[in-house]
């Protein structure tokens, strides 16, 4: 026959060390926004653009008809050896680049370090410099990024191996830079404080283990 159990909740800020351990963690897998990354793309894609990079995009249908523009990077995070970032599309140079990176991040030596190499080694190719980024393979990181140096002039002139290669590790170590800024915003939104805020904010209840109630 039917019977009533009663069960004592608690609030995060209610329940022992153990139990509250418990509880972010059932928030960090079960309910974290899984768009968390996106301010994160949206940033990058403004530097992208900022440097030259033209991020290739794929359709993404909406619920109300039509679709939006999805560009073309990917991540994976943040516990094992092949972890990284990476992206897709074409980079050409695009004048008045460092001076608008600087604009944008002004305390960013990093970026300010690669924004200033690709500044140079087009300049040593009079500003002539093309690259297709595509990605190969099941991982995704700086390295399993395809990436493709060519002279966009009419002489039929190869590029040195050199300034290829600059062109590549530039891209290459804004990948990475991508990935230390995901890495960052991950920790920061999984940090205990900013878990235990959101816990208390959404009113979540839980057993005294730090089982979810409800």
């Amino acid at each position: 026959m039917p019977e009533i159990v009663e069960t004592v909740v608690y609030r995060v800020d209610e329940l022992e060390s153990q139990g509250r351990a418990r509880a972010r963690e059932w928030y960090r897998v079960q309910a974290l926004d899984p768009d968390w990354h996106e301010a994160v793309f949206d940033d990058f894609t403004a530097i992208c653009e900022l440097l030259g990079v033209a991020l290739a995009t794929d359709a993404v249908p909406l619920m109300g008809g039509g679709h939006r523009r999805k560009p073309r990077i990917h991540f994976s995070g943040f516990c094992s050896q092949g972890d990284g970032a990476c992206f897709e599309g074409r980079y050409a140079y695009r004048r008045a680049a460092v001076a608008e990176v600087r604009r944008h991040a002004p305390e960013d030596a990093e970026l300010h370090r690669i924004a200033d190499a690709l500044q140079a080694v087009q300049r040593k190719n009079f500003f002539q410099l093309r690259a297709e980024v595509g990605h190969h393979g099941r991982y995704l990181h700086e390295l399993t990024m395809e990436i493709t140096v060519e002279l966009d002039s009419s002489s039929g002139q190869d590029v040195m191996a050199e300034d290829r290669a600059t062109v590549t590790e530039a891209l290459r170590d804004l990948a990475r830079w991508l990935y230390r800024q995901l890495r960052r915003e991950y920790e920061y939104l999984t940090s205990d404080a900013v878990v235990d805020k959101a816990l208390a904010a959404n009113d979540f209840a839980f057993t005294v283990e730090g089982r979810r109630f409800g």
